[in-house]
């Protein structure tokens, strides 16, 4: 992983904690969707005082090249403590860049554009303008933040819902993927995608968006294989860093055996996936977001991963 001087990294330090503060201040104060509990809360100022004090057993560390770091994508305490670990990898003097599941890849341009401003535009403003208005871009303003506090890349990581689509229409080949998909794989991620819709597809659309997903995997491998000689940190759900069926299946074996894939499942979750290393964090309070589409009998549906 690409590391800077440690002069450089020294003049930064102060400016860095002050920004990462900040950012975990926010985070903590978020009521949507539903208010922290209390021991959420407890996790997020731990996450915090870590950080800022420099804590060397910190509860999240990143130690590889190339790190896959997962989510449940409304889960508070989660991000708080993967922000600490992004920003106590840069005060350690790594420069990695930052691949956001987040961010569509037909928006690099734009968001090439904006990190070429001079003065650079802050975080809100690169999330409102390349941050897809589904995600809920308070999580990840804060990562952009540090990524321009340290002149990190930033990297679309996903594939748009137009490329999906058509994935789904004509296949994985028909968009430059490779088709030569395992199937205990495409099976396994059909499975958890109707799971993830409450039981209420039928199989041939949950096939159909299992290559969507395998699409995504791939391209995240591909960002992942091309920012591999600095180092890089991906930012995206549970599902994509899996071991087992998700991005780390398509990394070529070189970049494979320089990363780390990690899980941050919550407290109870029925969460069967395969992570190179796992973390459990408390369950973030939700409604269930399809109490009135379930099927009598069938069960809850794992959060959004």
């Amino acid at each position: 992983m690409r590391r800077m001087p440690a002069a450089a990294g020294d003049r930064r330090g102060a400016r860095g904690r002050a920004a990462a503060a900040s950012a975990l201040a926010r985070l903590a104060s978020l009521k949507a969707p539903a208010a922290l509990t209390k021991l959420a809360k407890l996790t997020t100022l731990t996450a915090l005082a870590t950080l800022l004090g420099g804590c060397a057993s910190a509860p999240l560390a990143l130690d590889r090249p190339v790190v896959l770091l997962g989510e449940v994508h409304d889960n508070t305490a989660q991000h708080a403590l993967r922000l600490a670990a992004l920003g106590a990898l840069l005060e350690r003097g790594a420069r990695p860049a930052l691949a956001m599941e987040q961010i569509d890849r037909e928006r690099q341009p734009q968001l090439d554009a904006l990190l070429a401003r001079q003065p650079p535009p802050d975080a809100a403003t690169v999330a409102a303008a390349v941050v897809d208005k589904s995600w809920n871009r308070a999580f990840y303003e804060p990562y952009i933040a540090l990524a321009l506090r340290y002149r990190l890349p930033i990297v679309a990581a996903n594939v748009g819902r137009d490329e999906a689509r058509r994935v789904m229409r004509e296949g994985l080949a028909a968009a430059g993927f490779d088709a030569a998909v395992p199937a205990p794989l495409l099976a396994a991620q059909a499975h958890d995608i109707e799971q993830g819709h409450c039981g209420a597809l039928d199989a041939a659309t949950a096939q159909r968006m299992a290559l969507a997903q395998v699409a995504r995997d791939q391209f995240m491998a591909r960002v992942l294989e091309r920012h591999a000689a600095r180092g890089v940190v991906l930012l995206a759900g549970n599902g994509h860093v899996r071991s087992d069926i998700g991005a780390p299946h398509w990394l070529d074996a070189a970049t494979r055996a320089r990363s780390e894939a990690i899980g941050l499942v919550e407290q109870g979750e029925d969460d069967d996936g395969h992570y190179d290393r796992r973390l459990v964090t408390p369950r973030q309070p939700r409604a269930d977001p399809c109490a009135a589409l379930r099927r009598p009998g069938a069960p809850a549906p794992r959060p959004a991963a």
